[in-house]
């Protein structure tokens, strides 16, 4: 290729000097101009070899965005400032000239408004432009006489912004013709620019698995999903302030311990290399929250993260957000009350009305609306006397005894349930299997399921009627458990042998059977009052309010497998994905 140019210029000079001396005209002249055409018409046909390697859209796209910033200065030039002061936010601009005549354009007045920038339409001497601050959307409309510099400056300026760059505007409020509510640009200011094409609006951005690992985007181009995370912020805050307002204190506990106890289920387990320490990320606070009422802190709350090394499903995630309160001098019955004023408080300050809708998935796939009704007192159903109704047959008295394990195993045979339960069939576990078959099912609207077993229920204390049962509700919605909770067991003594019941289970190869926790008798041994225990799980309440079967619409960042590495199939061009699947590269293309 560096030959083929010598020559040409070689040939251009021979061509010049022919020109001036022997003219334009001269066949000896013309036939040099001819052999330099061809030299050139080679240049511009290399080889197949010398091609430039194609360029995909994306990586012209980036290209172009690095192309602007270096003519802005480069990396740490005018195209991303430190600062760019606003008068007010894009919800408040909305909420102060909504009022202006259709047509009117509010000279006297200059505002200054910054967000991304969700549309771009420019048009010689016109660009309108949609600009979204916080959720909110309006309208930027820049018109050529109105611009603070020439009409070259002017173009220069509209055509370099993108969709998806933040942008700061200054500009006079008004409407246009249409009544659409505007700010009329004096002058629009590079703040960040978006080196990534964003999906396209017509099109949408709807791959879940997209849309949950990299959640940041789902929020930018699918602004009204952030209304989801907006009505969970607003049931935390509604039930911190209800609990703040009975004088309940706010406390944190440890997220980790030697011992894994306030739950029944399986715990991470995590190594502290200082101490050379196996311990357990918490599946629940509820040890280290009694013992602080043990402490004299006689009303406390936590709001927080538990761990369960579980299944991940619909309804699942091995991480989750639960409120846990613990009331002294309380019991069950005072729960039940303060659940169903929590709930449908928390529905009517969400909602304005009780009856919410619910799309459910049918079977054959289509969705039907279904209208939860959340007002108060909520149907109650006692689980042993339910379940003789369902099963036909009495049980029997001692639930933990021998006896009853042969009726609960007989129970899922006549019932094809057997399958349905991997091992082990301890008592604990059939029961609340025979519970989600009958009972579960039946709670679309609010429905307290109560009195649970004492073999299912190792921290709550026995019931005052029945000694075999427990003073325990859960709340269901949805077929889904919502809230846990019971009267507290403060006998140390009896607090032990239940332990001990659990480890039997836990040997017998229930991974979930919850470990004796000598601390926490300890703790007993000093004395818990009379105390009832509440706890509720913010992300299933966030699923029912906001309709959505999948958990993972309501974690904005949810736990994801990892894609794994380059060359398996993936998207992003097989490049290696951290765990929330974005591409673990750093692009660097060559300028042309």
């Amino acid at each position: 290729m560096a030959d083929l140019k010598a020559q040409i210029d070689a040939q251009s000079t021979l061509v010049k000097e022919l020109q001036k001396s022997k003219g334009r005209d001269d066949p000896e002249t013309k036939a040099a101009v001819e052999k330099m055409k061809e030299l050139r018409q080679q240049m511009a046909k290399p080889k197949a070899a010398d091609k430039p390697k194609e360029v995909s859209g994306e990586e012209a796209y980036y290209n172009e965005r690095m192309q602007l910033i270096e003519k802005m200065g480069g990396t740490m030039g005018a195209a991303f400032p430190h600062k760019f002061e606003t008068t007010m936010e894009v919800e408040k601009y909305i909420e102060t000239y909504a009022s202006v005549e259709q047509g009117n354009r509010l000279d006297d007045k200059v505002e200054a408004l910054a967000g991304r920038l969700n549309s771009v339409r420019v048009a010689g001497k016109t660009a309108f432009f949609s600009i979204v601050g916080n959720g909110h959307i309006v309208q930027v409309a820049m018109f050529v006489d109105l611009f603070k510099g020439t009409e070259a400056e002017f173009k220069e300026t509209v055509k370099m912004f993108r969709r998806g760059d933040i942008v700061g505007v200054q500009g006079h409020p008004g409407k246009s013709k249409t009544g659409e509510l505007s700010i009329f640009g004096t002058s629009m200011t590079m703040l960040t620019p978006c080196m990534k094409m964003l999906p396209k609006d017509h099109f949408g951005f709807k791959d879940q698995e997209t849309r949950y690992r990299q959640r940041y985007l789902d929020l930018i181009v699918n602004v009204k999903n952030r209304k989801t995370f907006e009505t969970r912020a607003k049931i935390i805050q509604f039930i911190r302030r209800y609990l703040d307002d009975l004088n309940f204190l706010e406390v944190e506990t440890p997220m980790m311990s030697t011992a894994a106890g306030g739950a029944t289920a399986r715990p991470f387990i995590t190594h502290h290399n200082d101490l050379d320490l196996d311990m357990f990320m918490r599946v629940a606070p509820e040890l280290y929250l009694k013992m602080l009422t043990v402490g004299g802190l006689e009303r406390v709350y936590e709001i927080g993260k538990n761990f369960r090394n579980e299944g991940i499903d619909l309804t699942h995630n091995p991480e989750f957000t639960a409120c846990e309160f613990y009331w002294a001098y309380a019991d069950y019955n005072d729960l039940l009350k303060v659940t169903e004023e929590i709930v449908s408080g928390i529905v009517y300050k969400v909602h304005g009305t009780y009856d919410v809708p619910f799309k459910v998935e049918k079977k054959d796939g289509t969705k039907e609306e279904v209208v939860i009704n959340f007002k108060p007192p909520f149907r109650k159903l006692r689980m042993i006397p339910e379940l003789e109704k369902s099963c036909g047959e009495k049980f029997p008295a001692d639930l933990e005894s021998a006896e009853a394990n042969a009726f609960l195993k007989r129970m899922l045979k006549k019932f094809d349930l057997t399958d349905n339960l991997a091992p082990p069939h301890t008592n604990a576990r059939m029961i609340d299997e025979l519970c989600g078959t009958f009972l579960e099912v039946q709670c679309v609207n609010p429905t307290f399921i109560m009195d649970h077993p004492k073999v299912m229920s190792p921290l709550a204390k026995w019931h005052r009627d029945s000694p075999s049962l427990t003073e325990r509700f859960e709340l269901f919605v949805m077929r889904k458990e919502v809230c846990n909770a019971y009267t507290e067991l403060n006998s140390p003594i009896v607090q032990r042998e239940r332990f001990e019941g659990q480890m039997k289970d836990k040997d017998a190869g229930d991974d979930e059977a919850q470990p004796i926790d000598e601390g926490f008798i300890t703790a007993l041994e000093y004395g818990l009052p009379p105390t009832a225990g509440w706890g509720l799980g913010i992300d299933r309440l966030t699923m029912m309010l906001t309709s959505q079967m999948n958990i993972k619409e309501v974690l904005l960042f949810p736990a994801m497998k990892p894609l794994g590495a380059a060359g398996e199939g993936k998207p992003f061009g097989g490049a290696a994905l951290n765990g929330q699947g974005v591409p673990q590269i750093t692009p660097v293309y060559k300028k042309n």
